[in-house]
């Protein structure tokens, strides 16, 4: 069975080379192992990466180097597609189209005509595996075409055309069209869906080769790092050390497979919280790195390791770190490459920490020039994620007009990237926060709404970032006097963040405390004093009743009683017996009343 297609994942995707190899060949991993990027995100904007790992690299591109001429496209009748010979002679030409560099919708116009014949041509209850292999190249070169929608059906068609138990061929053409299918949903930003058909891949291949082959243990990681990608961090941990205990079990110590392991698991670690893990998994895929002469990758991990320094506020290690991973980016790299504009940015943002702003400025600057003028090979998204970064510093040294000139630079970037649905979501929703630092609350408001939109379709509605993103865009909707909006929105954004960071989360208990903001603006003043008493009593139990946040509360919660008549209900019902509690009743007429109003951005 030939080796199959498969689309790069969006982290760092690379222009789709097509791979339509010939041969047979047992199950294995769709795509090796490369470097890839995924977001840290602070509320409400998207952070660096706290560690790359390199579980991908692109595909190599298949078929003949030359320059061979394809033959000028053949005038086929629809009736001579029931010749068996021709689903094999047209894919052969679809095949010479993508080695040869020429049209692709020349190669896919072929491939979806030998599509055709071979379905036509199909045994009653035989599967056909070339039918399934064409209908992978068809979908390839969609994508290939940035065409991803299209690519879904054409796919789902594919896996349902081979048996499993018929053997091995079967299980790879099962496989691969699994994985490829939860790349084209990845490339869509549509990750839960994504990672169901790569969850779906790996038992397949579990059930063809068990569960310790070590091609499982690289589909394993491929799928934790999809886990990471969608911050669903204990999945991935577990995927994570079955691919750690595999590689243990068949490589040799301290091997570049293990060393891209404790990378991927350090960075699930930090994300975690967990520094000083991270640091041990580092420490020791730098170790394996240098043992195989790795001067370039031991480099990128010490840029990782910064970071853990500098979440530990380990500053002068952190600085160490980062000016040798500096120093080794020059030497190989060249002083204007974009690794070396990102070490710039980390030391911005550590010196930004440290309160020396004058540097931190000076450093943020030299990245700029870099992204100015990029080496050739540099792509959109790094220098797109170097402008995000940038402007989070800028925007934390209150310059909040630089800062969104550099999101909208970025955004310019991205706009025609395919696959960047989350990313644009992301710088969306920080551009909404400095639109709405500079009081420009139209603006604000139609950013948000315009991440909220792509993350809805990107199946992260449930995210605790989604949830906060919604909350901000509550706030720019009180600024435009859309109360019964902003209302709306507080009570979907409570509902996610109690259910992804539990009741009394400092994010649950501000929305909270926004939500009886707004409905004392409604009118609806019972409802307010209801919610503020929990508030009160979740916030004296956890800070204590000297903290200033608390303070805050017992006076708004003074003056509602005092409108109301009423005193403190000191038995206040519990966060978890409100629940549910308001949201079936009728909303009362909309009274503004701007000066009871303190909301928390």
């Amino acid at each position: 069975m030939p080796g199959l297609v498969s689309v790069q994942t969006p982290s760092n995707a690379t222009p789709l080379q097509i791979i339509v190899p010939d041969g047979n060949r047992q199950i294995q991993n769709h795509e090796e192992a490369s470097e890839t990027k995924s977001p840290r995100i602070r509320s409400p904007m998207p952070k660096r990466t706290p560690s790359p790992s390199t579980s991908r690299t692109k595909p190599s591109s298949g078929g003949s180097s030359g320059k061979k001429k394809t033959p000028e496209k053949p005038i086929i009748d629809e009736s001579s597609l029931d010749n068996p010979d021709l689903g094999p002679f047209l894919l052969k030409l679809s095949r010479d189209t993508i080695a040869n560099g020429e049209s692709p919708n020349k190669a896919l116009d072929f491939a979806i005509r030998a599509s055709k014949s071979f379905e036509r041509c199909a045994v009653e209850g035989e599967p056909n595996l070339e039918l399934a292999m064409s209908l992978h190249v068809v979908a390839a070169i969609y994508c290939s075409l940035g065409r991803f929608e299209e690519a879904i059906p054409v796919l789902e068609r594919a896996i349902t055309v081979p048996d499993v138990a018929r053997g091995p061929d079967h299980a790879l053409a099962s496989f691969s069209g699994y994985m490829q299918l939860g790349d084209t949903h990845s490339m869509l930003g549509q990750l839960d869906k994504s990672i169901a058909s790569y969850d779906t891949g790996l038992m397949i291949q579990i059930e063809a080769l068990g569960e310790s082959d070590p091609r499982v243990a690289e589909t394993c990681r491929y799928l934790a790092e999809a886990h990471v990608q969608a911050m669903q961090f204990d999945e991935a941990e577990k995927l994570c050390k079955k691919t750690l205990e595999i590689h243990h079990e068949h490589s040799t110590p301290a091997s570049l497979e293990e060393a891209a392991d404790r990378r991927l698991m350090a960075l699930i670690c930090e994300a975690k919280g967990d520094y000083e893990s991270a640091l041990e998994h580092l420490v020791l895929a730098s170790m394996a790195m240098i043992s195989n002469g790795q001067e370039i990758e031991v480099a990128a991990i010490d840029v990782s390791i910064g970071d853990i320094y500098l979440s530990l506020s380990r500053f002068d290690e952190a600085v160490f770190s980062y000016q040798k991973a500096l120093t080794v980016f020059k030497s190989t790299k060249g002083d204007n490459h974009p690794s070396v504009a990102t070490v710039f940015v980390r030391l911005a943002d550590l010196y930004y920490k440290t309160g020396k702003l004058r540097e931190s400025k000076s450093y943020c600057e030299s990245a700029l020039r870099i992204y100015a003028k990029p080496v050739p090979g540099t792509t959109a998204e790094e220098i797109a994620s170097g402008l995000t970064e940038i402007s989070a510093i800028y925007e934390a040294v209150n310059e909040p007009e630089e800062a969104l000139k550099l999101l909208q630079k970025a955004m310019k970037l991205l706009e025609d990237t395919p696959g960047q649905r989350s990313t644009i979501a992301g710088i969306e929703a920080q551009m909404g926060v400095m639109y709405y630092m500079v009081g420009r609350y139209g603006e604000a408001r139609h950013s948000f709404e315009n991440a909220v939109e792509k993350l809805r379709a990107s199946g992260e509605r449930k995210s605790a970032f989604f949830g906060v993103v919604l909350n901000q865009m509550g706030l720019a909707s009180v600024q435009l006097y859309k109360i019964d909006e902003a209302a709306e929105l507080f009570e979907e954004a409570r509902g996610i963040l109690e259910q992804e960071c539990g009741l009394y989360h400092p994010d649950t208990l501000g929305v909270y405390s926004n939500l009886a903001a707004t409905y004392d603006a409604m009118g609806r003043v019972d409802e307010a004093i209801e919610i503020l008493e929990c508030i009160l009593k979740a916030r004296e139990e956890k800070l204590g009743t000297a903290n200033p946040d608390v303070d805050d509360e017992k006076k708004r919660l003074a003056e509602l009683l005092k409108e109301a008549g009423r005193i403190r209900n000191k038995k206040a019902k519990s966060l978890e017996n409100l629940l549910g509690s308001n949201s079936e009743r009728v909303k009362k007429e909309v009274k503004r009343r701007w000066s009871g109003l303190g909301f928390k951005t």
